[in-house]
């Protein structure tokens, strides 16, 4: 299973349009705008694990977090996110974290190993 958080990023927004326009014009089914869903969710979970490999820092006041459903949700007021020599300053920020391992991928003990990246999603 692919995490959905993507969905709602400008790219999935606009899939989403497009496949509602196709099934509103008859074009394709809804099953199978739902498989292109699914599709999109392994490809981007896949590729945003496999072939970004910039950081980035931050820093700001923590307001709220929660960990419901194996998902970390932290709100941030006043972060400055650095990369190297830029700096982006905002004034409230939320991030979502989850797990970046398949249950296929657990191991034997039934614990997650630490040395797999999590799937990030951040709101502005």
């Amino acid at each position: 299973m692919a995490y959905q958080l993507y969905r709602n990023t400008t790219l999935g927004n606009s899939l989403q349009e497009s496949l509602d326009e196709l099934i509103q014009t008859q074009q394709i089914t809804p099953q199978l705008a739902l498989q292109v869903l699914l599709q999109f969710d392994k490809a981007i979970n896949t590729a945003l694990a496999n072939r970004v490999r910039n950081r980035v820092n931050f820093r700001g006041s923590l307001n709220t977090y929660r960990f419901c459903d194996n998902v970390w949700t932290f709100v941030l007021n006043d972060v400055e996110f650095r990369e190297v020599t830029d700096l982006v300053k905002v004034d409230k920020v939320k991030i979502v974290a989850c797990d970046g391992k398949s249950e296929s991928t657990q191991n034997k003990s039934d614990k997650w190993s630490v040395t797999q990246t999590p799937q990030i999603s951040v709101c502005l």
